[in-house]
């Protein structure tokens, strides 16, 4: 649909300007799109990694005379927020987000994290921290644009969505190209599910996602997300009734259609549910939950 040359502008509607990052990988598709909102007075949104060539290429696609007035972050992941700082820096403009990187950690991730449960290896940036703290309702304004800020948990507990008239900045919750990564203690399955529920009772016309091509049917992608997770669930209590209790070998049945070098991934996306059906008293973990343990059906 549109290009997705590094550093290249392009206008996706009126007020509204991308610029793609010069990040591409298995976890960033070609890269993170960088937004521009509005026009003379501009937002950007999700600045990138902290890339000195992107830097130059956000403020390079700024028209003359125009000044950055806000950022804002949808989540603290190293491929959306450190460029934020540079940025501000650059422009005087403040950062606004959620939090920082454990901003809205629920208390089932808190409770594993003092028993152990190491980060999750997901690129957190844990020197982010905002300006200006948006909580969940709030609404943000510049010269020309309004953004509602939408608490969204989940792949990140800090994560935000942006909505924006009948359009909805998605961050890394909702993508075209690939399910979001949900891997605990940052991940966190359960609010992943609760806040795509809250998002696929929506009726906007297209989602702006922080990676790949805007979402022109956000309700059927949102509704295809919650079948996805929850046909996993589903393979995952097989594969339990079947005396499958490691997450190595869970991962192996469930994902077994998945090349081996996903593999890594897989088993932190499988662990993210496991916690959730623990939660939900439909599974035990013994000796306690951690990645090493042998999950059975109650």
């Amino acid at each position: 649909m549109h290009t997705n040359r590094p550093e290249t502008l392009i206008t996706l509607e009126p007020g509204l300007r991308r610029v793609l990052a010069p990040n591409p990988s298995h976890m960033t598709y070609w890269g993170t799109n960088s937004y521009i909102l509005g026009e003379g007075r501009v937002a950007v949104l999700d600045p990138g990694p902290a890339d000195p060539t992107h830097l130059d290429a956000l403020l390079g696609a700024l028209k003359p005379g125009e000044t950055v007035s806000h950022i804002l972050v949808t989540h603290s992941h190293r491929d959306h927020s450190p460029l934020s700082r540079a940025l501000a820096e650059a422009t005087g403009a403040p950062v606004y987000a959620f939090g920082d990187s454990q901003a809205g950690r629920s208390d089932v991730m808190k409770r594993l994290v003092t028993e152990g449960l190491g980060d999750s290896s997901e690129g957190i940036d844990y020197e982010f921290s905002p300006d200006e703290i948006l909580a969940d309702g709030d609404v943000v304004s510049g010269q020309d644009w309004a953004l509602e800020a939408i608490w969204t948990p989940g792949h990140l507990s800090n994560h935000l969505c942006f909505v924006w008239d009948d359009a909805v900045f998605s961050g890394d919750h909702v993508m075209g190209w690939a399910p979001s990564m949900v891997s605990p203690p940052d991940g966190d399955l359960t609010a992943f599910m609760a806040s795509t529920e809250r998002l696929a009772k929506r009726r906007d016309r297209v989602f702006y996602s922080g990676h790949g091509d805007p979402i022109a049917d956000p309700a059927a992608r949102t509704q295809w997300l919650l079948d996805h997770r929850r046909k996993r669930e589903k393979a995952i209590m097989v594969a339990l009734s079947q005396g499958h209790q490691t997450l190595a070998a869970l991962t192996s049945v469930v994902y077994a259609d998945t090349p081996k070098n996903m593999h890594p991934a897989a088993s932190r996306s499988l662990f993210a549910h496991l916690i959730d059906l623990i939660e939900q008293s439909r599974v035990t973990a013994e000796p306690n939950i951690s990645a090493a343990a042998d999950f059975r059906l109650i």
